[in-house]
């Protein structure tokens, strides 16, 4: 029997279970509809005409299975059928006034009835909720491969555009193609960035920006043959102090910086620009370490060691540790 044969003929089996409920666990059929369809949720409009429900033949009172089918019937055509049988059989399974009814060993035997019921419907929906896991573990599985299959193949086809700018003689030119791979690669991780942008009524120019943890980032880049120089950053700084104050800044300069800069920014009491250079940007494109990883280790050096450059070699695996170039 397939889950879907199964399951109609649990509620089947589930309705039949309920008419019986309310036809014999309670002779007197007002108290019926206190003690069972009141305690079930039914909606007092349905309660009214259970009571006083009529036989569209005969004009006699409907028995309480007539009245508690057609009531069943109404449920059934919003949906809200499942829930009210269900509560029944819970009711039914806890039942001991015997006494309220006609039959007590007819009635026993319903309550008997209703406590395998929902022993199975438990069963059931246990089932059904493991199916359902198993489902979202799989979908959410398969997602995670996909995301992970997308961002090798993307992140391969930007380390090669990332190999092939280091031979553009241009250096302008270059700073564009930086900027725009910096753009796609945040955009690859999944972390919100602007492109460049002009503020203050044109007077500043901004590479990007991007929101990390709740906080925004200018990014200022560098693509160039000479070693970056503490006065590159100043730009930076000036562009910090215009912002917000829950704003810092990432400097780039692929090729490096001096030897003075990292000693003088440590120098400086407004720490709030970290580096990056090209050996981290490949590291990234070459996928040993995420990018967010990266960024959040940058910023824990920076705010808890007083470190603006913190080398993706420490984060990166054995096999890909760093040889040479800047410390």
């Amino acid at each position: 029997m397939t889950d879907e044969s199964f399951s109609a003929s649990m509620d089947t089996e589930a309705r039949k279970a309920a008419l019986e409920i309310i036809a014999t666990l309670v002779y007197i059929k007002r108290i019926a509809a206190d003690r069972l369809l009141r305690s079930a949720n039914v909606p007092d409009d349905l309660i009214k005409r259970f009571l006083k429900g009529k036989d569209a033949t005969t004009g006699g009172a409907l028995s309480k299975r007539q009245a508690a089918s057609l009531i069943l019937d109404e449920l059934a055509q919003t949906g809200q059928d499942g829930v009210v049988i269900r509560n029944l059989l819970k009711i039914a399974a806890d039942w001991t006034a015997f006494e309220l009814a006609q039959d007590e060993y007819k009635a026993r035997a319903v309550v008997q009835k209703a406590r395998e019921m929902v022993g199975t419907l438990a069963e059931a929906d246990a089932r059904e909720k493991a199916h359902r896991d198993a489902k979202t573990t799989t979908a959410a599985a398969r997602q995670k491969a996909d995301r992970e299959a997308s961002l090798k193949r993307e992140s391969a086809l930007l380390l090669a555009q990332f190999e092939a700018h280091a031979v553009e003689e241009n250096t302008q030119t270059r700073g564009y193609l930086l900027e725009d791979l910096l753009n796609r690669l945040f955009v690859l991780h999944g972390i919100p960035i602007l492109r460049g942008f002009r503020r203050n009524a044109g007077a500043e120019q901004i590479d990007a920006a991007f929101e990390l943890e709740g906080w925004h980032y200018l990014v200022e880049c560098r693509w160039r043959t000479k070693l970056a120089n503490i006065r590159e950053l100043d730009g930076l700084y000036g562009q910090l102090e215009r912002s917000g104050m829950q704003t810092m800044g990432l400097f780039l300069s692929v090729n490096g910086w001096s030897d003075n800069v990292v000693p003088v920014m440590k120098q400086n009491p407004n720490k709030r620009i970290i580096l990056m250079e090209g050996y981290d940007l490949r590291t990234v494109l070459a996928q040993p370490v995420d990018l967010r990883r990266l960024l959040k280790a940058k910023l824990g050096a920076l705010n808890l060691e007083a470190e603006p450059y913190f080398s993706v070699a420490k984060t990166a695996t054995p096999s890909i540790r760093r040889t040479s170039g800047t410390p």
